[in-house]
């Protein structure tokens, strides 16, 4: 009798323990339905569809998110709410972070004073890049004020000093790469899935993401008060594509931290000892695309990846990612700008420090209207020359012949505080 209760107790323990293991397996996404309860977010009235209120809006698109990865085996959500209530900041993040979870994704809808204002923003945790943004933040930020509990967790936290911006930096830092790579994959889908406009992906310092222990976004979906896109937020078409892109966005994101983490793994893996691996005679860089436009750095276009240099040939933006002599380094890059979602990425050879048979190097340094002399690339930089074609001037400085030589050049005019300037390559 004792015995078969222990094998009954052995087989029940080895149940238990095997779909713990099988359970850590899942990848962890935290949705949060934002604002809730009293706290209604951005809302509008329209004589058609009645009050279109955010917290509705927002609670929908995320039930409909969660719906979707709940299908897959892989994924376990948890949701910060599912009804119309209202956690505290300190209760979402709280959740997210005993929950150890894999991501963190906020859903919001927007507004402006700007009647005008359309299109969606994604935002990642990160001291503040410019002011334009600002009013986002702070309109974000005011709910810390409904709560008392967020009062004494956010409240003495002081977003302009040195001491909280090293800190922010400090902690962000391990996740913000990822954080952007997911930001620029939802906004890359609703550019091309959706044919929404894109107003980027932005760093901000933002409450509900700050004290996340994991890649996090939140995804401002539209603005509520623009008459248009509020409809398209309030209807089910719009809601089901939205959804469909956020949803989209997290699937890709995973495998491509699943393909990093399988590197990693093979990595590490013993082996038998065998030759190091001999560096190559050329230098490799991925290229990504080829454009008219230029793009910044942070572009959504770039989905998210750090290390990408753009010179320009003929008219066209070439922007390549990462340089690396070894084919083991080459080969993984290539699979990471897939992954990111460039499908046609492939591997450019440079010879290193070869000169140009024929033409040069110079920095694109300024392209729009004509500048005056109290510019501040022309008070900081003599000798720029200057192109007009189809009404656009053109403002390019130095001739070098290297390419390794035009890199040190661009760095060393950014640090005169003359920001995303262009390698240009001229042919003659």
């Amino acid at each position: 009798m004792h015995k078969v209760n222990f094998k009954i107790i052995l087989s029940f323990l080895f149940l238990l323990l095997t779909n713990f293991i099988f359970s850590q397996k899942k990848f962890i996404v935290v949705l949060d339905a934002g604002h809730g309860g009293s706290d209604h977010g951005a809302n509008r009235s329209y004589a058609d569809i009645g009050r279109v209120a955010e917290k509705d809006v927002t609670l929908t698109i995320t039930l409909k998110v969660g719906a979707m990865l709940e299908k897959n085996k892989d994924f376990k959500v948890i949701y910060t709410r599912k009804i119309d209530e209202y956690p505290s900041l300190s209760d979402r993040t709280n959740l997210a972070n005993r929950s150890k979870a894999d991501l963190f994704v906020s859903i919001h809808c927007n507004s402006s004073k700007r009647p005008t204002a359309y299109g969606t923003e994604t935002y990642v945790q990160g001291p503040d890049q410019n002011d334009t943004n600002l009013e986002v933040a702070k309109r974000e930020n005011d709910v810390i004020f409904l709560d008392e509990k967020d009062k004494q967790t956010f409240g003495s936290y002081d977003a302009s000093s040195p001491e909280s911006l090293i800190a922010l930096k400090l902690q962000q830092s391990k996740y913000l790469e990822s954080s952007l790579l997911l930001g620029g994959l939802v906004e890359d889908n609703f550019v091309n899935k959706d044919k929404r406009f894109s107003r980027g992906v932005f760093q901000k310092n933002l409450h509900v993401l700050r004290m996340n222990a994991m890649p996090s976004v939140l995804i401002e979906t539209g603005f509520i008060n623009h008459p248009e896109e509020s409809h398209y937020l309030a209807s089910e078409k719009g809601q089901e594509e939205i959804s469909q892109s956020i949803y989209q966005a997290i699937i890709d994101y995973k495998k491509a931290i699943d393909r990093k983490s399988g590197i990693s793994a093979v990595v590490k893996k013993p082996e038998p000892e065998k030759p190091a691996e001999v560096a190559l005679k050329n230098d490799f860089r991925i290229l990504l695309l080829s454009s008219p436009q230029k793009f910044n750095d942070g572009d959504p276009a770039l989905k998210g990846l750090n290390y990408i240099l753009p010179i320009k040939e003929n008219g066209q933006y070439k922007y390549y990612y990462g340089v690396t002599n070894l084919a083991s380094v080459r080969d993984i890059n290539i699979r990471t700008a897939k992954d990111a979602g460039f499908r046609n990425a492939y591997a450019v050879g440079f010879m290193p420090n070869q000169k140009l048979n024929s033409g040069y190097y110079t920095i694109e340094v300024y392209v729009g209207d004509k500048l005056n002399g109290n510019s501040p690339v022309l008070q900081t930089l003599k000798d720029v020359d200057r192109n007009k074609e189809n009404g656009v001037f053109y403002y390019t400085y130095g001739k070098v012949y290297t390419l390794e030589d035009a890199v040190k050049l661009q760095k060393e005019i950014e640090a005169k505080g003359i920001k995303n300037t262009i390698i240009q390559k001229v042919f003659k």
